[in-house]
């Protein structure tokens, strides 16, 4: 998992296994840009591969978790950021272009957060709009500063959800609730976002990390394997029928109940103990 500092944000390893990514452009918002999106997605593929990393944290510095994409089109300066994938045309310039863009660059940071099977969690420091609203709400879990606010606002542009926000709200909202938001331009604060089941948790900000880390901590510690496969099955049963979904769940308990974890777990609770998880991934490290 490589650490350091790269186009739009940087990256930090903590134990046990939480890779904290933090949006570090707080004068541009920490809005996105299509290599920053790239890169991202790159991020979270080695996420998904480094058996090192159990946990995945994203918040942003400054008063913005991410205001969206940074729209100014002034140039970034890379002030030693590291680039992890070479750029390529940004499409957009005709209706098939941004149908490609959409598909292939701005739409992939979303989709490599619902299928990282590691659980990962949003702080959310402060105004996640767009792209960054999207973003958040495709993490596991979402925590949010108590200043935060958030929503879509793409219709205030004539402009569209289009990286998968209308998906992701209506799963959370349900139809109606969705069609309000949406069609009203609504920005909700942290607590409003809690009411309607947006976020998880709102916290002072100045406890915000700390909590974020506390829970990053607490799941890290958890039996690995059987979270990832239900968090896959969560998300699975969420699209299913309710036989699909009894398949789903069958067949990954076909492999979690013969995983050590399960043993472990067994005998941790006869000997009225917590369970200590993951001894496979102590041994690999």
């Amino acid at each position: 998992m490589l650490e350091g500092k790269f186009r739009g944000f940087e990256v930090q390893l903590h134990d046990p296994g939480i890779a904290l990514v933090t949006l570090n452009e707080p004068e541009r918002l920490n809005g996105t840009t299509q290599p920053m999106k790239r890169d991202l997605v790159e991020t979270i593929a080695q996420v998904q591969m480094d058996d090192a990393v159990r946990v995945l944290v994203i918040t942003g510095s400054g008063r913005a978790f991410c205001a969206g994409d940074d729209m100014s089109g002034r140039p970034r300066t890379s002030d030693g950021a590291q680039a992890l994938l070479p750029d390529i045309p940004t499409g957009h310039r005709e209706a098939i272009g941004t149908y490609e863009g959409l598909r292939w660059l701005s739409q992939p940071l979303n989709v490599a957060l619902r299928s990282l099977d590691k659980l990962s969690i949003a702080a959310i420091n402060g105004i996640a709009i767009q792209t960054g609203f999207s973003m958040a709400l495709s993490c596991d879990f979402r925590i949010a500063a108590a200043g935060a606010r958030m929503g879509s606002a793409t219709l205030r542009f004539g402009l569209m959800p289009d990286e998968g926000g209308q998906f992701l709200v209506t799963q959370l909202l349900g139809v109606a609730k969705a069609m309000d938001f949406f069609m009203r331009n609504r920005i909700v604060t942290a607590a409003e976002a809690l009411d309607l089941g947006l976020v998880h948790e709102v916290v002072p900000p100045e406890e915000l990390m700390d909590r974020a880390m506390a829970l990053a901590a607490e799941l890290a510690n958890g039996p690995q394997v059987s979270m990832r496969l239900l968090k896959r099955s969560i998300h699975n049963a969420a699209e299913q029928s309710f036989a699909m979904a009894l398949d789903d769940i069958a067949a990954k308990t076909a492999i979690s109940d013969h995983h050590p974890d399960a043993l472990e777990g067994i005998v941790a609770f006869r000997e009225k103990r917590p369970g200590k998880f993951n001894a496979w991934l102590e041994k690999k490290g």
